[in-house]
């Protein structure tokens, strides 16, 4: 399995470098899909951003990309869309809400979509709401929620380094439990590609077990608990 986590800055310039990794990673000429479903209760204006944003973003980097404005129920149900995510390579999740994410996308055409996907040996990359969605739990108050569970036992903390909050937060939540934090840094990525995790970006990735905690950065090796 190939999927990405991203702790800020999606379509941004700072990006480039880093999203260009993951295309290179990817092995095989890319097929982009960007979807905004994370700011799905934010209006049509702002999924108009998104939308164009990643296309021209990625249109920049030279590859084939199509925003899928999947951004309710209703349209996470669309046979349609749901084809166009599945013809794809390449799944990029914008921010926004995480919880809504999740709720929007869970049991859907569209998320079956994602999974044939990643089946078929494509990539999937999430920035804030959707690195946070790919845990096996999401953060919340006051308590946690469930998530896709692509990142075995985990919970996803993104703009890591913007809010140090998060620490405190995170450890009374997961307090007595067996669940690894990853802490992502903006402008940051944890790629996964199998059982092998990686730093990719100009940031790091903060790991917090029971145990302690530990920080890695550009071109490191995370270590990686089924």
């Amino acid at each position: 399995m190939k999927h990405a986590l991203v702790g800020a800055g999606e379509y941004l310039p700072q990006m480039e470098s880093v999203d260009l990794e993951l295309l290179n990673r990817l092995g095989k000429t890319a097929k982009v899909v960007c979807i905004p479903a994370g700011a799905g209760t934010e209006g049509p204006n702002r999924i108009t951003y998104w939308s164009n944003l990643g296309v021209n973003h990625f249109t920049k980097l030279g590859v084939d990309v199509k925003a899928v404005e999947v951004i309710d129920t209703a349209t996470a149900e669309d046979p349609n869309l749901a084809d166009q995510i599945a013809e794809a390579n390449f799944v990029y999740f914008s921010g926004g809400k995480p919880s809504y994410l999740f709720e929007t996308l869970n049991g859907t055409k569209a998320w079956s979509a994602v999974e044939q996907v990643l089946e078929k040996g494509g990539l999937v990359a999430g920035c804030s709401a959707g690195a946070m969605i790919q845990g096996a739990k999401i953060m919340g108050m006051p308590s946690l929620s469930d998530g896709f569970g692509l990142l075995p036992n985990s919970v996803v903390l993104p703009h890591f380094d913007e809010y140090p909050g998060f620490i405190s937060r995170a450890s009374r939540l997961i307090s007595g439990t067996s669940i690894i934090t990853y802490g992502i840094d903006g402008m940051t990525a944890l790629f996964r590609d199998g059982d092998k995790l990686e730093v990719i970006g100009t940031g790091g990735v903060t790991i917090i077990t029971q145990n302690g905690r530990e920080r890695y950065t550009q071109g490191d090796t995370v270590p990686f608990e089924a």
